[in-house]
């Protein structure tokens, strides 16, 4: 298929622009996650009893998750309507803005019980904004890659997600070396006040890019766009729909590296110091930042199921050796094993799944399909801190216990990628297509 000259250059503007944005909107989501694990329980919650607390503020991390299913409902749903770039705007801009105010917000010591119940409302605004991020940005991207190029191209959003982790581990660093009154008075908001320049960069960037061919052209045809994507997303993709879910329970292994093992290494019971773990993050980030474009460049050559089974079912192993390593109070080892399972083999699924999940559906209901498989599936993930942090005892030191949990959660994903076909070698427009033909279309054209 020849590409229209005025095309030529999308591809890599639209993988700069989910680069970019990605970057930007998780460096918000995941400043959350490092403020529940080390700052919030003392700021939010009844310090009297710091376990409690702790599972408290794992929690709220955990809320943005649940809403997610949600965003993904009605953000999936525009999204398959009026296309891709205008939920990538939209999801950018709730997420500046709810990002800023948890910074404002005043603490439980200042107006009591209030206090953790307006920071699980905003919690719950960044979980609706990250549900149409990814799938809206994956489509994106998907949409405007050569067909040969698929994978490398779209992993750039999870690269990008990557980089926002980076990101907002290499602020908190300093951050948290403050004098423990003023971390906790004001050097734990500054983070967050951040993401005013983040919303603003990123939606200068991203509307500079063009809806996609893949979208304008089903705009266009005669069968047009579906009038309820949902309808027919479950009717004609429920199994890949099932699939997605599945899969996306190998996202477990990032908020347990990134939450809960953070919280057991500074704990009592190990006794870490929070700034050297915060540089095991930022390390094992970087890594991902050279993995993930390598993963989905061998998943173009090799095919997608294959590089995402070794990310799988190697996270489930390389975890374990990282939790063991944190069990020790070895910081070379932590460091080592740390990047190893989060950087390297970790990386492989996760640099694949744009790719693999967005190419089982078909572009009028692409958005709504990857959107709603992924958010029940990182709903479900995101509860896993909570889970773990429930499991590993009433010292919170039984890393066994969670390394089996997250293990556990590995399976699934595994199951999801043997019975997928195998997508990289599809023509784009026939992605989503059955042997070759069209799934069953019995929907009137108004649908």
């Amino acid at each position: 298929m020849t590409v229209p000259a005025a095309h030529q250059g999308q591809p890599r503007k639209a993988a700069l622009a989910a680069w970019i944005g990605s970057a930007l909107e998780y460096y918000d989501f995941f400043i959350y996650g490092s403020a529940a694990a080390l700052i919030f329980p003392k700021v939010f919650f009844d310090e009297s009893d710091p376990a409690t607390a702790t599972l408290l503020s794992l929690a709220t991390f955990g809320v943005a998750y649940a809403a997610r299913p949600f965003g993904a409902l009605f953000l999936g749903h525009f999204g398959d309507r009026l296309g891709r770039k205008r939920i990538m705007l939209f999801t950018l801009l709730l997420m500046g803005v709810s990002t800023f105010l948890i910074g404002c917000l005043p603490t439980r010591a200042q107006i009591g019980g209030a206090a953790p119940v307006l920071l699980v409302l905003l919690r719950v605004l960044q979980g609706i904004s990250a549900a149409g991020e990814q799938a809206s940005a994956n489509s994106m991207t998907l949409e405007h890659a050569p067909p040969h190029r698929r994978g490398y191209f779209t992993s750039f959003t999870l690269n990008g997600t990557q980089a926002g982790q980076l990101l907002a581990t290499l602020v908190f660093i300093p951050v948290a070396s403050l004098p423990e009154d003023q971390l906790l008075i004001w050097g734990w908001r500054i983070p967050f006040w951040l993401s005013v320049a983040v919303a603003v960069v990123g939606w200068f960037i991203r509307r500079n890019v063009e809806e996609t061919p893949a979208f304008v052209q089903q705009a266009a045809a005669a069968e047009g766009v579906a009038r309820m994507p949902l309808l027919v997303l479950l009717r004609d993709h429920w199994a890949d729909v099932l699939r997605v879910i599945a899969g996306a329970l190998v996202a477990s292994v990032s908020t347990i590296f990134t939450v809960w093992a953070l919280a057991y290494a500074t704990s009592d019971a190990v006794g870490l110091d929070r700034s050297d773990m915060l540089w095991v993050g930022a390390l094992a980030n970087l890594a991902a930042l050279g993995a993930i474009p390598l993963w989905a460049h061998l998943s173009d050559r090799v095919g997608r199921r294959p590089v995402y089974l070794a990310g799988a079912a190697g996270s489930a192993v390389m975890m374990a050796a990282y939790l063991w390593a944190i069990s020790t109070g070895s910081y070379p080892l932590v460091l080592l094993f740390g990047v190893l399972a989060f950087g390297v083999v970790y990386s492989a699924a996760n640099g694949v799944w744009p790719s693999f999940y967005g190419e089982m559906f078909a572009t009028r209901v692409r958005l709504s399909g990857m959107a709603l498989g992924t958010q029940i599936g990182f709903a479900i993930a995101g509860f896993a801190v909570t889970f773990a942090a429930q499991i590993a005892g009433p010292d919170g030191d039984d890393w066994g216990a969670v390394a089996l949990f997250t293990a556990a959660l590995c399976v699934p994903p595994v199951l999801a990628a043997l019975t997928a076909r195998e997508t990289h070698k599809v023509p784009s427009e026939r992605l989503g297509l059955r042997e070759g033909r069209p799934a069953p279309d019995r929907t009137p054209v108004e649908a």
